[in-house]
């Protein structure tokens, strides 16, 4: 399958319905996934306009093979699921099919629509994301993170060891030049702050434990980077797209080497909610490569 978008630029005004036809075999199936883009909004109907001059975008879809979401707890109105590195949370260019929220939606016998994202994974990231599947459940979630009581915690492997071993990054976060990423001191920056432990070593590569405070876009990655300890995998800020173990054996980086471990939330009642995802395989190779140790995963889960 093509892996680039196609475009197509209307020569008049008309129909998307009279476009469509010019994007290929695949514009059917792109438009009913959501994978179709009139300028930047997405298509959600043959007959919307496209004005001359105007261009239409169909963006490819997703790789298959990729590791399936499942749900890993129900409670009251919480669906927790588990996220892939490979999957999107929700819908995006490339559309709704196999998106984490379409995919539980399956697996919990509900519409898409019934179930609301409290809190996004990048693609390349795995870990818990947690749904809420009414309106009272939403708002007592929207309110714990206002609040700083809904607890992330991550893992992650960096490139190098952070300076000290402990603490919090606090740089401010805000807008790149390219829109599709942020940057540490960027345009409208907003505070930001993440706290992290180093929880293990291997040459110069260090196992993290890692607790966002705030919720920007990118944060715990912006923050490494910019601490100079760039996370494996990450190319977009700097991490390498390789390791070198000890013998002298190169792997390739497939993922973001950052997995949301657990997460703890406020239940019905005075009682706290923790749902946990295992360190995925293709996490545990990363840091086996770089020669770490398995028995520190267990050191990085600890609370910070």
């Amino acid at each position: 399958m093509n892996e680039l978008p196609v475009v197509v630029v209307a020569g008049q005004d008309a129909t998307l319905a009279d476009v469509l036809p010019r994007l290929g075999d695949d514009a059917d199936r792109a438009f009913r996934e959501g994978r179709v883009f009139i300028g930047a909004r997405r298509a959600a109907d043959l007959g919307e306009r496209v004005a001359a001059g105007q261009e239409v975008t169909m963006y490819p879809a997703r790789d298959a093979g990729v590791a399936a979401p499942r749900i890993l707890l129900r409670a009251g109105g919480i669906v927790a699921a588990y996220k892939p590195a490979g999957v999107a949370s929700v819908p995006d260019h490339r559309g709704s099919a196999g998106t984490l929220q379409e995919e539980i939606a399956k697996l919990a016998g509900m519409s898409r629509d019934e179930l609301a994202v409290t809190s996004r994974l990048d693609v390349g990231v795995s870990g818990v994301v947690l749904f809420a599947t009414d309106e009272p459940t939403r708002k007592r979630l929207a309110a714990a993170r206002r609040e700083g009581r809904y607890r992330r915690h991550y893992v992650a492997i960096a490139a190098r060891s952070p300076v000290p071993d402990r603490g919090v990054w606090d740089v401010p976060i805000g807008h790149d030049r390219d829109p599709r990423k942020r940057r540490a001191l960027g345009r409208d920056a907003t505070p930001a702050s993440t706290g992290y432990a180093v929880r293990g070593r291997a040459g110069q590569a260090a196992l993290l434990a890692v607790e966002p405070k705030t919720g920007r876009t990118h944060q715990i990655r912006v923050h490494a980077a910019h601490a100079g300890c760039a996370l494996y995998g990450d190319a977009a800020y700097g991490g390498p797209a390789r390791t070198v173990s000890p013998n002298g054996s190169v792997a390739a980086i497939g993922r973001v080497a950052l997995h949301a471990a657990w997460v703890e939330v406020p239940s019905e009642g005075a009682q706290i909610l923790r749902v946990q995802a295992e360190i995925p395989a293709d996490l545990a190779a990363i840091w086996g490569s770089c020669g770490g140790h398995p028995a520190e995963w267990g050191r990085a889960l600890e609370p910070l």
